[in-house]
């Protein structure tokens, strides 16, 4: 019976984000990266600007008693603002051009002045901005000595009266010494900012979006099934499949153990001895598996023999490095007996059975009487039976072994079978009613130490030498007696 699958976002609680943030930072830094360099491209792309500041003071010519000052002030307060509107009018610009001897029309110098009043005062706050501060500094003198004489044009009644306003400039404009804009420190902290922000919406998008198969996490919400194990990813496994042959010490070698360890935990009752080791699709990394595992189980003193059940594709002797011209087909059709076929390996009780020739009906032959009476007789002369199976999903062989046999492993590649697929291959084992006995987890990435199926020790005491292994590769101390808690009852 398989657990509805649990919808992704149910575990996404603080650990769970932290968990994202562990898997995917390469995708938050990278997004992080990408954002920020935009932002120091785009402060290298923009025109540095300059401003040049002035100010005036507006006030009433006639104030002589608090009642005129009064109304005066309120007087000027409502002119102020017509008169921050009048710095963009070409009644101001026109005189200004003039003045500052810029090749220039009105409506463009307009844009680069800004007139602000301050809330409740008679001020006026002029701000010009150019590419050249020269060029600023020049404009804003010229407004600074027209706008006082345009203003008391305006205000005059007759051209012989005296304004009622007066405009006192109150600040002298001055050569800007820096540029306002770009800012690239702000510009850069912003950068730095919105990229955390779009690389950690990225990181979660993209975990929720995956439909690899990658953690026992994954593995527990879509199967009742037991993790057996975790197996830790080895980019030199291609070309030292055997690793517990290869480098016995090694953290992947132990993973193995740690296996066969827990696989005795399974069904105590009535504990599996012929087991069909399969996957979903190809290349997640069964047959390595079966015959790390068949040399861990012998390693530990029983008699084991290991069956290549893979007529289609087989690759468990190569492996080995056994000869494969007769084998199971051979005994399945009379050709050969079993003690004929039987191979040897290794300095341990470990026996191996070829695929043979391949024949036209791999899975009418995998299910046939003669089959079930060969299971039979290695039962009895091994402790273990490890039949090495097709995959699941591109043929039917392993289901059909799997009911001759006492169950099945699937192994599961992290990374490379997406969840529908694994999903597909138990529903599988379901509808033929045939029994899983567990799930490992393959190819597992490395994560820091003390991280998740980390089995790596320190260096060794000062004085005591690394052994070397076969090939010139370096064993790396390990704990072989105990198994990891953490897979133990998985």
């Amino acid at each position: 019976m398989r657990p509805e699958p649990r919808m992704r976002t149910e575990s996404l609680d603080l650990m769970g984000y932290l968990q994202i943030l562990r898997r995917r930072w390469r995708t938050l830094t990278v997004v992080t990266l990408l954002v920020v360099a935009a932002a120091a491209g785009m402060t290298l792309m923009v025109t540095p600007q300059y401003t040049a500041n002035t100010q005036f003071f507006v006030s009433t010519a006639d104030s002589s008693d608090s009642s005129q000052l009064a109304q005066g002030g309120t007087f000027t307060q409502q002119r102020v603002k017509s008169y921050s509107q009048l710095l963009k009018a070409p009644k101001l610009l026109d005189p200004v051009i003039a003045k500052a001897g810029i090749d220039e029309q009105p409506n463009t110098l307009a844009n680069r002045i800004t007139a602000t009043t301050p809330p409740d005062t008679v001020l006026i706050d002029v701000v010009v901005t150019d590419p050249e501060p020269g060029k600023a500094r020049d404009i804003a003198q010229a407004i600074a000595e027209t706008f006082p004489t345009v203003v008391a044009d305006l205000e005059r009644v007759t051209p012989s009266a005296d304004s009622p306003v007066k405009v006192t400039l109150l600040r002298e404009p001055t050569m800007p010494d820096a540029p306002v804009s770009p800012n690239p420190v702000r510009n850069i902290a912003l950068g730095l900012v919105l990229g955390l922000l779009a690389g950690f919406a990225a990181a979660v998008l993209k975990q929720l979006l995956d439909t690899k198969l990658r953690t026992k996490e994954d593995v527990e919400s879509m199967t009742e099934a037991v993790v057996l194990g975790g197996i830790p990813f080895d980019a030199d496994a291609e070309k030292h499949p055997l690793i517990i042959q290869a480098d016995p010490l090694a953290g992947r070698a132990e993973a193995f153990r740690a296996l066969r360890t827990n696989l005795q935990f399974v069904d105590v009752a009535n504990h599996p001895r012929v087991i069909v080791v399969t996957s979903s699709i190809a290349g997640e990394g069964k047959s390595s598996t079966t015959a790390n595992l068949a040399l861990a189980m012998a390693e530990s003193g029983a008699s084991v023999c290991v069956v290549e059940g893979d007529l289609r594709r087989p690759r468990l002797l190569t492996y080995l490095g056994l000869e494969g011209s007769v084998g199971l087909t051979d005994v399945l059709i009379g050709r050969y007996e079993l003690d004929d076929v039987l191979q040897p390996f290794g300095a341990h009780s470990l026996t191996v059975l070829g695929a043979g020739a391949t024949p036209p009906n791999p899975s009418e032959l995998l299910g046939s009487t003669s089959m079930r009476n060969t299971l039979d007789e290695l039962r009895r002369r091994f402790d273990y039976v490890l039949i090495d199976g097709a995959p699941v999903l591109p043929v039917t062989d392993s289901t059909v072994l799997t009911r001759l046999a006492d169950g099945a492993i699937i192994v599961a590649g992290s990374g490379v079978v997406n969840k529908d697929q694994f999903e597909h291959a138990l529903d599988t084992f379901e509808t033929v009613n045939g029994t899983v006995l567990g799930v490992v987890l393959n190819r597992v990435p490395r994560q820091t130490r003390g991280g998740y199926y980390d089995y790596r020790y320190e260096s060794p005491p000062e004085g005591v030498p690394n052994r070397s292994a076969k090939g010139g590769r370096r064993r790396r101390a390990e704990d072989t007696t105990r198994p990891r808690r953490d897979l133990v009852g998985s």
